[in-house]
């Protein structure tokens, strides 16, 4: 349980603009947080982003929670060696940052450049920890510049991370309001079982009220399920009390690959006397 003297978070979700349509009573009646997955991939940006933007403004219509959107991923890191990709990496995200400004959204999930593999070498490799930094600089130097300008948030999802505090000392080595951490716990939770990694509540702890945002999904610890919480093994008293203790109201947002069966999962976490 969660400190009786504070009130229970209150969850909101990560969803395509078709599953806010069905979700839509849920998420107006308390006008709760939302993140749009709709706005990340490559042929999209290209594309019909302008009328999925002109779409979201109007599924959106009389939403007054925080908005969200999950930024480009596919097929990059923000650290790249080679300059002619990082130069590719700082247009997907501009183009990002564009949609979300197109639709009012305040914050945008991008990835961490930290691998399994780099734990294991950062300290081995001359310079290793300080280059990843550097490179990551050198490709988001004019999308921070450009979050700062439009007031969106860039929030650093970890994803192989297995160590939680080198994500959040490069989020703060960039000295920007404009860059916060982000949290998946299922994929903490994969990094614990499989790569010897902390548990969830650690990853809670090293981010502190650096943590501005956390997806919300379960898993068994192998793999990158996206499961409904309450169908794998992730600890959700001890999660839940991490944020009690160590953050300020981080945008708690529900993302699991069944997003027609949200409620299932949602329902668990309440049922728990977690979150509202």
């Amino acid at each position: 349980m969660t400190d009786d003297s504070r009130p229970l978070p209150l969850l909101g979700a990560a969803l395509s603009l078709d599953m806010v349509e069905t979700h839509r009573d849920w998420l107006f009646e308390r006008q709760r947080d939302l993140e749009l997955q709709d706005f990340f991939e490559a042929a999209v940006l290209d594309g019909e982003w302008r009328e999925r933007a002109a779409r979201a403004r109007r599924v959106l219509d009389g939403h007054t929670g925080r908005l969200g959107i999950h930024g480009p991923f596919w097929g990059f890191k923000i650290d790249s060696e080679d300059p002619a990709i990082r130069a590719v990496v700082t247009k997907r995200l501009l183009q990002g940052l564009e949609a979300a400004e197109a639709i009012g959204a305040t914050q945008m999930v991008i990835h961490s450049p930290y691998t399994t593999w780099d734990h294991n070498n950062l300290d081995y490799n001359k310079r290793g920890r300080d280059a990843i930094v550097e490179r990551t600089h050198a490709t988001l130097a004019p999308v921070v510049k450009r979050a700062e300008e439009i007031g969106c948030v860039l929030v650093v999802e970890n994803i192989e991370d297995k160590d939680p505090h080198a994500r959040v000392e490069l989020v703060k080595s960039f000295s920007s309001d404009a860059v916060r951490v982000s949290l998946d716990v299922g994929h903490a939770h994969y990094a614990h079982c499989s790569t010897g990694a902390p548990p969830v509540d650690y990853y809670v702890r090293a981010a502190g009220e650096m943590l501005h945002h956390v997806h919300v999904q379960d898993a068994d610890g192998h793999a990158d399920r996206h499961w409904l919480p309450g169908e794998g093994t992730i600890l959700w008293p001890s999660v839940f009390r991490a944020f009690a203790d160590w953050c300020d109201t981080p945008r708690l947002l529900v993302e699991v690959k069944d997003q027609r069966g949200l409620m299932k999962g949602v329902e668990h976490l309440v049922r728990l006397g977690l979150a509202e």
